[in-house]
């Protein structure tokens, strides 16, 4: 059973050690390990916690997951989705992909981006209505593919 929650600043330990569990893959796969996941400093996602939504998905009083979450005008931002490497593919994922989404009501639209490579990413966020907008190339190893998804409006 997971309960998904809004993170608060004593949360941020456990969900850094998680980020950094969960990104090794990234690193492994772009061959970088100064993305900035894996950089962040704990008083970085104390302040992040504190100024946007942090959602954390728990079981059994573990931190599993986690999502961060911010709207500017009707755009909700989604990033860091992210699932303990040994639980993935369990519906983590996309169920703190539906908490975020929930914890907005107001945004039109949801933007994310993710690693060109990442191809578990990308077939998670197509499967929930992302579709590819955007690709930015940030290096020779790696290409961001931002992706958005429109709220369907009740009728």
């Amino acid at each position: 059973m997971i309960e998904i929650a809004t993170a608060v600043p004593t949360d941020a330990a456990a969900i850094l050690d998680l980020q950094k569990r969960a990104y090794q893959s990234e690193a492994q796969l772009y061959n970088d390990w100064s993305l900035p996941p894996l950089t962040q400093s704990l008083e970085s996602l104390q302040h992040e916690i504190s100024t946007i939504t942090v959602l954390k998905a728990v079981r059994e009083g573990v931190v599993v997951g986690s999502a961060r979450a911010a709207l500017a005008g009707e755009t909700c931002a989604v990033g860091r989705l992210m699932v303990e490497p040994r639980l993935q593919g369990q519906g983590i994922g996309s169920a703190l992909l539906h908490a975020v989404e929930a914890c907005f009501p107001a945004a039109g639209t949801f933007e994310l981006f993710t690693g060109s490579r990442s191809l578990d990413n990308l077939r998670l966020y197509q499967r929930h209505g992302y579709v590819e907008s955007r690709r930015e190339e940030v290096s020779p190893r790696l290409t961001l593919v931002f992706l958005r998804k429109q709220r369907l409006s009740a009728t």
